[in-house]
Parts: structure tokens; C-alpha cells; sequence
């Protein structure tokens, strides 16, 4: 009994243990994301989103994403921010807007992390769905359909996680094909 209690401990370990080890740099806009590096130091090198970090910096919050966190963000891509209406992004990225766009900025933002298993798990939790409290204050709602990840949004826009887990030293970066926007 003690020796299967005891590879058990040690097949458990071993494969937790290689999975802390594999966190490798997974690809995002054409550049390597470093699980060392924190949530600005690798958005600064993806090709995806540059619209993103431009937003960031310009809502004054590269500080606070460069903290120790833990933060879990729902990171649109360029492609994402041109879905929007024509003219919101450089409306947005004026100074006198800074406080709207740092509120749709961290409405893309949960504290803590959350890969995606943890809500999957909250998903199953929910009988479905799972409610997430943005640093906005807001809500996002989670929600899988069949393996895929999507969330939605107070005004019921949706958004699907196209790239998950993509880990950082001070978090985790889901990627996401829709900007989500906090109730109007």
C-alpha cells in the first residue's frame, strides 16, 4: 500500500512538475511569448497588438500591468479593435477620453489567474456559464461551445478566446477576436 501511495505521489509530481517546466513561449503575433516576461514586455512584441499596447500606454495603465498581479486578461487583437466602429479607437486614444479608455481597458481584465481550465471548471461549476468581475467592475460571462472558449460581454457582445493560455510572469493573456465593452 505505502508503495503505491508513494508512485503515486511521485507519477503526480512528475507530471505537474513537467508541466511547470514545459510553460514554454507560446507564438502570438509572430513573436515569442516568454512566461518570464511580464503582460507589457511580451504584448510589446506581438504583431496582433500593437492597437492594444497603444491603448495601454495611452490610458497610463503600463505601470499597473507590469505589476506583480496576478492579473488574467482578455487581450483583443488589431483585428479585433477594427471591428469597432470606424473612428472609435482614435477617438478612444484622445487625452480627454483617457477615463473611458481606461475603463474598457480594464474591463478586459480579471485580478487573479485564470488559465483556461480554471474556467472551464467554473464554466461546469455554472451549470454553463460563468460570471467573471472585471478590475472595471464589471461582469464578463464565460461560456464554451463544444472545446471553444467565448465570452460575452454586459451588452451581450461576444468574443472567442482564439488563443489561451498564454502565460506571463505576473498572469495570463487570452487572446480574443472582439473587444468587449462594459455596459453602456
Amino acid at each position: 500500500m505505502k508503495t503505491k501511495k508513494f508512485l503515486s505521489i511521485a507519477l503526480f509530481a512528475l507530471v505537474f512538475g513537467a508541466t511547470s517546466f514545459a510553460q514554454k513561449s507560446v507564438m502570438v503575433g509572430g513573436a515569442a511569448m516568454y512566461p518570464t516576461k511580464n503582460i507589457v514586455e511580451n504584448a510589446v512584441n506581438s504583431k496582433d497588438h500593437t492597437t492594444l499596447v497603444a491603448a495601454v500606454k495611452a490610458a497610463g495603465l503600463v505601470e499597473t500591468l507590469q505589476s506583480k498581479g496576478p492579473f488574467t486578461v482578455f487581450a483583443p487583437t488589431n483585428a479585433a479593435f477594427d471591428k469597432l466602429p470606424k473612428g472609435t479607437v482614435e477617438t478612444l486614444l484622445m487625452p480627454e477620453n483617457m477615463k473611458m479608455l481606461q475603463t474598457i481597458l480594464t474591463y478586459h481584465v480579471v485580478a487573479g489567474k485564470m488559465n483556461a481550465s480554471n474556467i472551464a471548471k467554473a464554466i461546469k461549476m455554472g451549470n454553463g456559464k460563468a460570471t467573471l468581475k472585471t478590475v472595471s467592475g464589471g461582469t464578463l460571462t464565460a461560456w464554451m461551445k463544444g472545446k471553444d472558449l467565448y465570452i460575452t460581454d454586459e451588452n451581450g457582445g461576444k468574443s472567442k478566446v482564439t488563443i489561451a493560455d498564454v502565460n506571463q510572469s505576473n498572469g495570463v493573456i487570452h487572446v480574443i477576436d472582439a473587444v468587449v465593452l462594459p455596459k453602456k
